[in-house]
């Protein structure tokens, strides 16, 4: 047992998250603790590891740990319905990205070490930012179109042709899993109908998505709320908020389906937008502290 597991036990009552300075648990985490790749962003995270229904987040100084409702490996859907819900999702990845332009653009020793390299980064990555986001926000149909069309298409060949690499051996010339060289090859094969697959029906599968994801959430939050707020201590009133607004949005994706895409696409303009401001300006402020 790792040294962390010891701080765990309030998770067991009714505590959200425990928080361990990293001097408390100076040795490695134990085998147990795999890495978690795909996780909700959250600010100053360097790391994420999991345990069963813990979730540990990595900082520079300190542990953070909080129980998930369902275990990712063994309850995947449950996990992505209950513990990751759309509109969770969106609003923490907008807080994080803002978050750490600022925590960047704060960072002393870097202003110290390369002040005038510093700056131009910023400013040149958070003008980029800022011409991604604005052509998202005016042209949200077109995006849209543009990643339907060929983004997802060449994802998806691309990873049926990493999946077939894996089940064959170049030289000298060997199958390694026959199992792996037809999932890829069926993959590739996806991808290339993907090509010539109708928008209508890319709306229709995309948004048909979203609202059983977001209805099954919206559904699951109200009925934990039943037990109170003991019953969601990751915070009772912000759950209950996403739980509503969810089932307005998929009350409006039947009225409006295409208006809603337009909408989440428009919100990743905004994602784009906000954070590149904030390097602009906080680029500008440290020319400027360099003036001095």
């Amino acid at each position: 047992m790792s040294l962390i597991d010891e701080f765990l036990e309030p998770l067991a009552h009714g505590v959200w998250e425990v928080i361990v300075p990293k001097q408390s648990v100076p040795g490695p985490l134990d085998p147990e603790w795999q890495i978690s790749g795909i996780n909700i962003p959250s600010p100053g995270t360097i790391a994420s590891f999991r345990k069963g229904r813990y979730h540990a987040h990595e900082t520079k100084t300190e542990w953070r740990v909080h129980l998930d409702n369902h275990d990712p490996k063994n309850h995947p859907i449950l996990h992505l319905i209950d513990d990751a819900p759309l509109l969770l999702m969106i609003g923490d990845t907008f807080i994080t990205l803002v978050s750490g332009a600022r925590i960047t653009t704060g960072d002393q020793k870097m202003i110290l070490e390369g002040q005038e390299r510093a700056w131009q980064e910023m400013t040149l990555i958070g003008l980029a930012l800022i011409l991604i986001g604005l052509f998202i926000i005016t042209n949200p149909y077109l995006f849209f179109r543009g990643i339907i069309h060929l983004a997802i298409p060449l994802l998806t060949i691309a990873i049926g042709l990493v999946t077939v690499h894996k089940g064959v051996k170049i030289y000298p010339p060997q199958i390694r899993s026959g199992s792996l060289l037809a999932l890829g090859v069926c993959i590739v094969a996806i991808g290339i109908i993907a090509f010539s697959m109708p928008l209508a029906g890319w709306i229709t599968l995309i948004t048909g998505t979203l609202a059983v994801w977001m209805f099954a959430s919206a559904i699951i939050l109200l009925w934990r709320a039943r037990g109170g707020r003991t019953a969601i201590p990751e915070g009772f009133s912000s759950r209950i908020a996403i739980a509503l607004v969810s089932l307005l949005l998929v009350v409006l994706i039947f009225l409006n389906p295409i208006g809603i895409l337009v909408l989440l696409v428009t919100i990743i303009g905004w994602i784009a937008f906000f954070p590149g401001l904030v390097l602009v300006v906080n680029g500008i402020r440290l020319k400027k502290r360099m003036a001095r």
